[in-house]
């Protein structure tokens, strides 16, 4: 009876903890879903952004936001969403989205007597340390010594050069049109720009042009920008850093390390050079201007893929949308055709009376803009004036290129492409032009501006002046792409019939 007493009491002593255990995490859970509720209330209805519209699970967690960029499509719902509620959306607890021209300026342009607007977002702590990540100082100081090698006399002492690995790209685009299969001209165009900034940059070219096939590392730099994404999501959970190289990828973190590894290699061997041109890293390289290995590495990779990736996206989209647009197509063939007689009058300086071209290549960078995702900044403590509204400061704000530039309320007939809109055309003249900027505004706009646009006019000359385009059966839809920071673009079928000339 003694032990069966005792049993007992052991019994209900263990009742009494488990139902106090119960309690016990009943009282805990119910304490977190107390807290969730009230932080959801006090975000959506309360918080200094709760006037602004958006939806409201993109108001109270950040979920819906990371959740888009990691599978690709962030840009294009937040477009929707500007097109559904106008020019500024709310696109996370602390962040707002802005698709007018007034907030270029606002966001990104030069605030004498002002702090900058900061870039200490996810983004750029995702980024190498350099130019692109830079404080003001630093980056002016970055920028000043980048200069020269993006300078009008640097450009001509490059167009041989540049001219060299064009005709080069003429010459393997022939053999392909010999072979008479179709040709993916996606990879061709990112063969000619990554050889260019390959050789402007360390020196020497990748070699994909010479080989038809992408270098090791440029294919390294594609995965490269996935784990920047991917980077980038995860650094909006502070406490979740640590954890990166466990969640990360294997294959995709033994990429990046391999890219790592491949610039500082390439970096080196170009500071141990003896070469002395006016390139990209003619001045970092100097001892006496105090860069960093750590700062000339991340430099050398925001110049090679800012300086190859975007130019090609440009030069492919605008081949897609004349393809589908053969009125703009047959205007510019006879635009180049009617302007030389030979490629070799075709130059830097002979392509740039070309006005409807370069109108085809704004209208291009209109509709598809090489780098669509919003650019973020941080608004500096004690908050600013956006678009003329009062936005607090510790807000991240951005303009979205693929809103800002298909706004209803920038560009009539936003969703076509019609290059007259830049020619005078007086169907366009309330169009707002100045609301596209595909190389930012202010002074942290692409310093590589000048360079970008001469190797795609010549590029574009070049290939008209020389073939026929046709587009392949198996390219549908090319411009329905993913976006990872930048386009994730797809293969662009074409076929190629060199003109006759008597």
């Amino acid at each position: 009876m003694l032990s069966a007493a005792r049993g007992g009491s052991s019994d209900r002593k263990l009742g009494s903890w488990k139902l106090n255990y119960f309690l016990t995490r009943s009282s805990c859970l119910e304490k977190v879903f107390t807290y969730l509720v009230v932080k959801t209330v006090y975000r959506c209805y309360f918080h200094p952004l709760s006037s602004y519209p958006g939806p409201k699970f993109a108001a109270s967690s950040r979920l819906w936001f990371v959740y888009n960029m990691v599978i690709g499509v962030l840009p294009q719902k937040i477009r929707r969403l500007h097109e559904e509620l106008g020019p500024v959306v709310r696109v996370a607890p602390n962040e707002l989205s802005y698709s007018s021209s007034k907030a270029w300026n606002d966001i990104y342009g030069f605030r004498s007597g002002k702090p900058e607007m900061s870039k200490e977002t996810p983004l750029y702590q995702a980024q190498p340390p350099g130019i692109l990540s830079a404080t003001r100082i630093k980056h002016s100081h970055f920028r000043h010594l980048m200069s020269r090698g993006f300078s009008e006399a640097a450009l001509r002492e490059q167009e041989p050069l540049v001219k060299g690995y064009a005709d080069l790209l003429m010459g393997r685009l022939h053999e392909q049109a010999k072979l008479g299969d179709a040709v993916d001209i996606v990879s061709w165009y990112n063969f000619f720009t990554f050889d260019v900034i390959g050789d402007l940059a360390f020196g020497e070219p990748f070699g994909c042009l010479a080989t038809s096939d992408y270098h090791p590392w440029v294919k390294m730099i594609f995965d490269a920008i996935h784990l920047i994404g991917f980077k980038q999501a995860l650094g909006h959970y502070p406490k979740l850093d640590r954890l990166v190289p466990y969640i990360t990828p294997k294959a995709l973190a033994d990429k990046w390390d391999s890219h790592d590894q491949m610039t500082r290699e390439k970096t080196l061997r170009r500071k141990e050079s003896k070469v002395d041109r006016a390139d990209f890293l003619s001045q970092l390289i100097k001892p006496e201007n105090n860069v960093t290995d750590e700062e000339l590495f991340g430099n050398a990779t925001t110049l090679i893929t800012a300086g190859s990736e975007t130019t090609a996206t440009v030069l492919s989209s605008v081949t897609w949308f004349l393809l589908q647009n053969p009125e703009a197509m047959l205007k510019l063939v006879s635009e180049v055709r009617s302007s030389f007689h030979d490629t070799s009058e075709i130059n830097f300086i002979s392509v740039n009376k070309l006005k409807y071209m370069l109108a085809c290549l704004n209208e291009a960078m209109r509709v598809f803009p090489p780098v669509p995702s919003g650019l973020s900044r941080m608004v500096p403590e004690g908050g600013d004036l956006i678009d003329g509204k009062w936005v607090p400061g510790g807000t991240h704000v951005s303009v979205l290129q693929l809103a800002v530039n298909t706004s209803t309320a920038n560009f009539s007939r936003p969703n076509e492409y019609i290059p007259e809109r830049w020619m005078d055309d007086p169907r366009f003249m309330n169009d707002d032009q100045t609301a596209m900027q595909p190389f930012s505004t202010g002074p942290r706009n692409c310093i590589g501006k000048n360079l970008a646009f001469v190797e795609m006019r010549l590029i574009l000359a070049l290939l008209l002046f020389e073939f026929d385009l046709e587009l392949d059966d198996k390219t549908e839809k090319w411009n329905e792409a993913r976006v990872f920071i930048i386009w994730e673009k797809k293969p662009l079928w074409i076929r190629l019939k060199p003109v006759t000339r008597l």
